[in-house]
């Protein structure tokens, strides 16, 4: 199994000490947690993205941006670019960006977003959220894989001239993956077009997730896609990572925070069932326990999902030096463990996208047979519109 950080950086206050950082400090806090997680030995590092609410992470391209100045060899994701509410145009210049910045780092995680206050201030009707992902995201493909593009679409204006995004992706187009969390819409675009899932495993008993993820499964095979390449992530809820010695040492220093966090928490439709400290370590997805608890948890859903890629995120309302402290624990005493139980193909050589990267052998020149060949798969599967 590979290793995510994930960060959606939101912004809140300790509910028990009261304590806050600056939006700066908060801001500084994610990039200077992708050095630590690269010097570490984590896969990859995500950034989230939220246009409402308590967070800051609404421009997530410039804070990935920093992070590819000050890192070489991580993986950078997003998580999710909330593609249903932006320009495919900008999304393919932004993110190619940062593709080349990062010499060919880049994977995006793409989805309609955990946030219906987003759709409005888009000017966008959350009843399209589904079809404006669909086409959207056919819309970015192309662009990532063709020059001269022509298209005509329902929710944007047409491109009638021959486009061609600057700057083009380091070494042929990025991987993408497809966030799902509550809707089988997601799971089945992943499988269409046979791109690896991210389910959120968040807030909702495991059953739920195991249902997207089978659907995901049946659909990709339907649609005739090579399975050694049907890579699955997984999330890890919302309580976050806390290790202690025990289990029980870890819910007395966490427990809390988490319940207070939660109480505070009122989204309807969008709430944990798990409500309380020992609900969520013994049924939930939080990894809240000792390194042993932790390990054992992990390989569980594994069992169940059979996934690839294991996000974690950390507590951030707790004092930034504990979350390191939490990040390296986790780095030594549980990675190990469930690496050597849970092999997997994902960024190894069998793997297409492996060696993508500079660092593991990619090069510009590489981009022209890449686009190519994977325009050449897809284009016999799919109509596009150019006239």
């Amino acid at each position: 199994m590979k290793f995510q950080v994930l960060d959606i950086i939101p912004h809140l206050k300790n509910p028990v000490t009261g304590d806050i950082v600056s939006t700066a400090e908060r801001l500084n806090q994610v990039v200077q947690t992708a050095q630590l997680a690269e010097e570490l030995g984590y896969d990859s590092f995500s950034v989230g993205e939220r246009h409402a609410g308590e967070f800051i992470s609404s421009s997530p391209t410039t804070v990935l941006a920093a992070i590819a100045a000050v890192t070489s060899t991580i993986r950078l994701q997003s998580g999710v670019t909330v593609l249903s509410v932006l320009d495919p145009v900008r999304v393919a210049e932004d993110y190619a960006t940062i593709d080349q910045l990062s010499r060919g780092r880049l994977e995006l995680v793409i989805g309609k977003g955990n946030e219906a206050l987003q759709y409005p201030l888009f000017g966008l009707s959350l009843d399209n959220q589904w079809d404006l992902l669909e086409e959207k995201y056919a819309l970015l493909r192309r662009l990532w894989r063709e020059e001269d593009v022509t298209w005509y679409g329902h929710f944007r204006s047409p491109l009638t001239d021959p486009t061609t995004t600057t700057p083009r992706p380091f070494a042929g187009a990025p991987r993408v993956w497809h966030g799902s969390a509550t809707s089988l819409a997601s799971a089945a675009l992943a499988a269409q077009w046979g791109d690896p899932l991210f389910t959120a495993n968040a807030i909702q008993p495991r059953e739920n997730y195991k249902g997207l993820i089978d659907h995901y499964r049946e659909e990709y095979a339907r649609h005739g896609h090579d399975p050694q390449h049907q890579y699955l992530g997984s999330g890890s809820g919302a309580g976050g990572v806390f290790l202690a010695d025990t289990t029980q040492e870890a819910k007395r220093q966490y427990g809390p925070v988490y319940e207070a966090l939660t109480v505070g928490r009122n989204v309807p439709g969008n709430n944990s069932p798990y409500r309380d400290i020992d609900h969520a370590v013994a049924e939930g997805p939080a990894l809240v326990g000792s390194p042993e608890q932790v390990i054992d948890k992990i390989l569980s859903y594994h069992e169940l999902y059979g996934h690839d890629l294991q996000s974690i995120s950390l507590p951030t309302t707790l004092p930034f030096e504990q979350q390191l402290e939490l990040l390296a624990r986790f780095a030594t005493e549980v990675i190990p463990a469930v690496k050597a139980a849970a092999p997997t193909t994902l960024w190894e050589t069998s793997d297409p996208y492996a060696g993508r990267p500079a660092f593991a052998g990619a090069h510009v020149s590489d981009a022209a047979t890449i686009i190519s060949a994977d325009h050449l798969t897809h284009r016999s599967n799919h109509v596009y519109s150019s006239h």
